[in-house]
């Protein structure tokens, strides 16, 4: 094992709420480590982000109400008011000044977007592909701009916890180990996407972050709130699957079922704008009482303001004007539970981003709020981590006296998982399965805990952090018997109610 590490402030994912927090520690003048699984953008959950970022404009006030009622009245109101309120000053500093993202304009200004349960248009976007435009040049300039130390292809295995506080964690790159101590650790690991057969997040969205605070002892929250995305195009096995962006829909794009019958005005009043819990459910009971449902985009010019989406259609081999599409895990509400500057229930450590349960979301997440609220609190937690000396501790030793694994152990193991978590925690639950699916969770997690007391690698700890946040997954989902937002149990009658 190479020789311990030291750093002010370790950073561990590389997305918006990752580079937003080591920038800000950087901004402070600390000995900053940003350590990444990615070796490439695609490999982080913001260059995956297509609608954009939302912003004040001049009404916070109705932005706030909106994110509070998208989540059904569940939002933290402390925390949608520090988002709301430092949204449009953290963008124009970071975003604008500082790496120059080039948004969309119509002549008079920014090109604001609308998206489901947006009051107005307010989202700031760059066509549907934001993520990208966004995280290429915001990793680019801490990496060239900064003093912050990138460490590609690294994944962290588990942290080095000791009383209460965190004081590091255990890096990984090549096989090799280095205990890497911190005077403060930050996790920005993004989310779980790995842990569902279809998702819009990348493959190495395994619940890392969640599952190391857990494990470490740090309290999580909300975990049973899964937001599926309504529209994921959806193939015949060939293609790839890929997300459709709310925008879309939010342009003039409507939803149609296997007849051909539009039927978003039957489940909500705002129709195919309704909340994402909302739409997703109608479209997953759509699919099954009339075989398909597709997104039509006859109303509007399609691939002139939609031109890199048009494209995936087009190699995808969609017969245009309608895209065949289903609901698909998408964004996690819950996780570490965190303060107002991202601390988390144990000394030392913060989460950000989609690791970290703010409480802006609630039981279900307002669009293109996700990236904001990495910026956001990606800056306050980094700068408040910022000070903090380091205290190397004594690393435990990761055991390597057996074989490697069988080459399908950790494939086989996690298709398992997938399938549980399809099956019984998907977008609707039936109350009386989720003691049977957190069973199975559990056997899985010992099997898996089995091979880590004597084997250490990535794919292996990754699998660890799988079971254990599906584990978590299950868990708070059998203990909330209301449903409400993305948590819907089968007992209650479908369709959804209209809003009044």
């Amino acid at each position: 094992m190479p020789g311990p590490r030291e750093t002010d402030v370790l950073v561990v994912g590389a997305g918006i709420a990752g580079l937003s927090a080591a920038l800000a520690a950087d901004r402070k003048e600390a000995e900053v480590t940003l350590a990444t699984k990615a070796t490439r953008p695609e490999s982080a959950s913001t260059w995956w982000a297509q609608g954009g970022i939302a912003v004040s404009r001049d009404d916070p006030v109705q932005f706030k109400r909106d994110i509070v009622d998208a989540s059904a009245g569940t939002a933290d109101p402390d925390a949608v008011d520090v988002l709301v309120d430092s949204a449009d000053s953290a963008v124009r500093d970071v975003l604008v000044d500082t790496i120059g993202v080039d948004f969309d304009t119509n002549g008079g200004g920014f090109d604001y977007g609308r998206e489901a349960a947006h009051d107005e248009p307010r989202i700031l976007h760059v066509e549907a592909a934001t993520g990208k435009h966004v995280h290429v040049p915001f990793l680019n300039y801490v990496a060239d701009e900064t003093d912050v130390r990138v460490l590609e292809d690294t994944a962290a295995l588990e942290l080095l916890g000791h009383e209460g506080a965190v004081y590091g964690a255990m890096l990984e790159r090549d096989g090799e180990v280095t205990p890497t101590s911190a005077g403060a650790t930050v996790l920005a690991t993004g989310g779980i996407g790995a842990l569902y057969p279809r998702s819009t997040n990348p493959a190495a969205a395994t619940g890392d972050g969640i599952a190391m605070a857990a494990l470490a002892g740090a309290d999580v929250a909300d975990m049973e709130y899964v937001q599926f995305h309504p529209t994921a195009y959806v193939g015949d096995g060939a293609g790839e699957s890929f997300l459709v962006s709310e925008a879309v829909r939010g342009e003039g794009a409507v939803l149609r079922n296997g007849d051909g019958e539009r039927f978003m005005p039957d489940y909500h009043e705002d129709a195919d704008l309704a909340p994402r819990d909302v739409v997703a459910r109608a479209v997953e009971a759509e699919r099954e009482a009339t075989g398909e449902v597709v997104l039509d985009v006859s109303p509007l010019d399609f691939e002139g303001e939609f031109p890199s989406l048009a494209r995936k259609c087009q190699d995808a081999g969609v017969d245009l004007p309608t895209v065949p599409v289903a609901p698909a895990e998408h964004f996690l509400c819950g996780g570490v539970d965190v303060d107002d500057r991202g601390r988390s229930s144990l000394g030392r450590l913060y989460a950000v981003g989609e690791c970290a349960r703010t409480g802006v979301h609630g039981a279900n997440r307002l669009a293109s709020t996700s990236l904001l609220e990495g910026l956001v609190w990606g800056l306050r937690a980094g700068e408040d981590a910022a000070g903090m000396s380091v205290q190397p501790i004594e690393a435990p030793d990761l055991l390597e006296r057996d074989p490697d694994l069988p080459e399908r152990f950790a494939r086989d193991k996690m298709h398992r998982l997938r399938r549980v978590m399809d099956e019984q925690l998907g977008v609707e639950r039936d109350p009386d399965e989720l003691g049977r699916a957190m069973a199975m969770l559990r056997r899985l997690k010992g099997e898996v805990d089995a091979y880590v007391r004597t084997r250490t690698s990535r794919s292996l700890y990754e699998l660890r952090h799988a079971s254990v946040t599906a584990l978590l997954i299950a868990r708070h989902a059998s203990e909330n018997d209301r449903s409400v937002g993305t948590h819907k149990l089968v007992t209650e009658d479908v369709p959804e109610p209209s809003a009044d």
